[in-house]
């Protein structure tokens, strides 16, 4: 059996949605008993006010490993947890302080103060990192900056996509700079290297590219946005959307002055309000996906009210 404390901690063990319970720092030859061919049944438990609260059977979903440690282990829970025992096991709380909204305001006039300030204020403080390494040829001004950014901040290169790091940077035969890829490879990013804002070419086929609608300058704050959305500590991903239940969940919301991102591929817009960053994808079947991140929890509780059916929802 696990016993675990009724706490909401990030850096914590215990219940972490209705339907999956999280262990951190375990060690290695305890869970091999668990993961192994003969694994064993396990019971899971919280402590509450007295006594403990019986929370059903867990099962292996997710394990990481870094060198032969286990860094995290995820059980599913055999039946979904209730709000009312939600709050009971990972007690509710309010943020202290939340990322603002000041950057949106230089959106359509200093997109490089835009950008910094968005990272500035939605990730961590640098952590110390080596000496930088600098692009080996010229690069667009706003490329420069972005790097500067992602020093000590390695997340903002990408965590489902990617801006290539600065040593990495290389031109294909027609003298255009590859400086981004999706995480398989499904696609890749490509500039004119000698513009100050040039186009970028987004090419699933090395034959076939299309042209962003947003030049460099609002195309690193819209990748910047989707990163931020899929590395954030608490998350929602939706299935398929109507789109009035869509709008009626962005409708309080303040939309990114930017054209549609990753077009014609996607249509993605981007609705922010302090400590959360919404994704809306939106198709020809008046249909969409939403997906949303948020620095704090309780940001995500009220995307309960609009019957969303959620694929992955830690609200």
């Amino acid at each position: 059996m696990i016993i675990a404390e009724a706490v909401d901690d990030l850096a914590a063990s215990g219940v972490w949605s209705s339907e999956t319970f999280r262990l951190l720092g375990l060690p290695g030859a305890i869970a091999e008993r668990w993961l192994g061919p003969e694994a064993q049944l396990i019971h899971l438990f919280v402590r509450v006010e007295q006594g403990v609260l019986y929370l059903g059977e867990g099962h292996h979903a997710v394990s990481n490993w870094t060198d032969d440690v286990l860094k995290d282990y995820e059980l599913r829970i055999d039946h979904p947890l209730s709000v009312e025992v939600l709050d009971r096991v990972r007690p509710p709380s309010t943020p202290s302080a939340l990322p603002g909204l000041k950057w949106l305001e230089h959106v359509n006039g200093d997109r490089a103060t835009a950008l910094r300030l968005f990272v500035e204020g939605w990730h961590p403080a640098p952590a110390p990192s080596a000496e930088p390494v600098a692009p080996s040829g010229p690069v667009p001004a706003a490329l420069t900056e972005f790097y500067r950014l992602a020093e000590g901040r390695p997340q903002v290169l990408g965590v489902q996509n990617f801006i290539c790091s600065a040593a990495e940077l290389r031109t294909d035969g027609e003298g255009l700079l590859l400086f981004g890829h999706e995480n398989q490879g499904g696609f890749e990013w490509f500039l004119d290297p000698s513009e100050d804002d040039p186009i970028v070419w987004t090419a699933e086929d090395p034959s076939e590219r299309h042209a962003e609608r947003e030049r460099l300058s609002g195309f690193l704050i819209q990748f910047s946005l989707f990163e931020a959305v899929m590395s954030a500590p608490y998350k929602a991903w939706s299935r398929r959307v109507p789109e009035p239940i869509a709008d009626e969940l962005t409708r309080g919301l303040r939309r990114v002055p930017l054209k549609t991102w990753m077009w014609p591929l996607w249509q993605t817009s981007f609705y922010v309000a302090p400590g959360l960053v919404v994704a809306e994808d939106r198709n020809e079947d008046e249909e969409c996906y939403v997906w949303v991140g948020a620095v704090h929890r309780s940001l995500l509780r009220p995307l309960t009210d609009f019957g969303i059916q959620w694929q992955y929802f830690e609200g």
